[in-house]
């Protein structure tokens, strides 16, 4: 291997996947979670140590040395200890114990990620001292989150229909701690990996892919209850409905909520109501006495909804020109069912709120949230519950997103990292997406002989010169 790495906070592994297809070697991992260690270990081949605060700390350094820093980790609140902001406001949380690993083993390259609002106004101080805290380590930072959602990537380069916007914080070593604190150097240019590509255009069915074919336990798990079914067909007929009414105009885009159509005349908003609900309420008003007559019978036809939850009596349509409920994919919320374009999904959170597919009349399987995280055909969960997969695929990383900030970390950072180191090279040589890799990797705990199913996923075009 070219280089060696480290996975911290490594879920599953898919920091680990993307540094593996860049020509890596992990040489350390951790992950409190022993779920999450027993599935990473299946699949890549090594056991994850534990709780990082016992391996790296003031006394102790058992993290080997290594050429590049990876990891997702948990955002906690600093204190604010008057104006120091650096290491010692961190001191108590995780990435405490991460700055103290930098100092001690001073990687090449350090590579984070965290969810989008880390970088958010609640987070303004973290965030500060984060920055500050590796610039005070000697590593070039931009202070400019720099947010990557895998579906904005062309897929020939590892993109996926997955919008899951997270923040990447990438910093390169220069060899002179605490000069470069005030240095603004730019964030790290993804555009050549997302140029020609409108992420519009993405068809679930043709590009996840969407499996045609379910075993018995599949159907199992992803099928709908009655109730669901129930709640699609008759919000089906109301969307079929209004557009047999409107041909030309679309279905309005704010929340639908059946329980408070009324005539406008009638309207009455109670003192104190916020802005934002008033506002609805209003909208909610006109749409019905608008559309009263065809309202009206929809509603008689499904006996008022009367054995709907409340949440189910609410509606959003995010679909834009799609001609039924068929046509969307769906996500059961706790504020409504809302329905979007059948293109990207929204980010994998958890099982509750899994997407549904309209044309199937069912839910993700297990698989298809794995390639929409980037995970290979051959990646296996072993024995564990459903929920427990997509718990940890919904705290997981996007192979494509990392594999390609780490691509575009290093055609920045190139008069620190030299043109000619074995990492560099290893880094721009590698295939243009992570699949061309992953299809042919086997982890040592699968064995030689271990079935794998080939992805129909390959890139074609090559990388763009710096």
């Amino acid at each position: 291997m070219a280089f060696t790495f480290v996975d911290l906070f490594a879920g599953i592994g898919g920091f680990h996947g993307a540094l593996t297809a860049l020509g890596g070697n992990c040489v350390y991992a951790s992950e409190i979670d022993k779920d999450a260690s027993r599935i990473y270990s299946r699949n890549w081949g090594m056991i994850p140590e534990g709780d990082i605060t016992l391996a790296a700390n003031e006394t102790k350094m058992e993290v080997p040395e290594h050429d590049v820093l990876v990891g997702g980790f948990p955002c906690q609140p600093f204190s604010k200890s008057g104006k120091q902001q650096g290491m010692d406001e961190a001191r108590g949380t995780l990435f405490w114990n991460i700055a103290r690993i930098i100092e001690v083993r001073q990687p090449k390259i350090v590579l984070l990620e965290n969810v989008r609002n880390i970088a958010g106004p609640r987070h303004e101080h973290e965030w500060e001292v984060i920055i500050q805290t590796l610039r005070q380590l000697g590593y070039r930072v931009s202070s400019i989150p720099l947010v990557v959602s895998a579906h904005r990537i062309h897929p020939d380069f590892g993109g996926r229909p997955q919008v899951r916007e997270r923040v990447f914080i990438a910093a390169t070593r220069t060899g002179k701690p605490g000069s470069l604190l005030g240095e603004e150097p730019g964030l790290p240019d993804l555009s050549r990996f997302e140029e020609n590509w409108d992420f519009h255009q993405w068809n679930l069915s043709r590009d996840l892919p969407l499996d045609k074919k379910l075993t018995s336990v599949e159907k199992r798990l992803t099928s709908l209850s009655e109730a669901e079914l129930e709640w699609i067909e008759v919000w089906n007929d109301f969307v079929v409905s209004y557009k047999e009414k409107n041909p030309i105009g679309r279905l309005p885009g704010f929340p639908i909520w059946v329980d408070d159509w009324v005539v406008t005349k009638d309207l009455k908003i109670p003192r104190g109501t916020p802005e934002w609900k008033a506002n609805f309420l209003r909208k909610n008003a006109e749409f019905y006495t608008s559309n009263k007559r065809m309202l009206d019978k929809w509603m008689r036809k499904h006996n008022d909804l009367s054995s709907f939850p409340p949440s189910r009596r609410k509606f959003e349509w995010q679909a834009q020109d799609a001609k039924s409920l068929l046509e969307t994919i769906m996500h059961f919320r706790p504020s409504g069912i809302r329905a979007k374009k059948a293109s990207s999904v929204p980010a994998l959170v958890a099982i509750t709120q899994t997407t549904v597919l309209g044309k199937q009349k069912r839910r993700l399987t297990i698989r298809e949230a794995a390639r929409l995280q980037g995970l290979p055909e051959w990646f296996d969960f072993l024995d564990q519950s459903q929920s427990q997969s997509f718990k940890q695929l919904g705290n997981g990383v996007n192979i494509g997103g990392v594999y390609n900030v780490m691509k575009a970390q290093v055609l920045r950072d190139l008069d620190l990292l030299g043109s000619e180191s074995k990492l560099v090279k290893a880094i721009l040589n590698s295939p243009n997406s992570p699949d061309e890799y992953l299809l042919s990797f086997h982890a040592p705990s699968l064995g030689k002989n271990a079935s794998v199913k080939v992805s129909p996923l390959k890139a074609k075009s090559s990388l763009p010169s710096a």
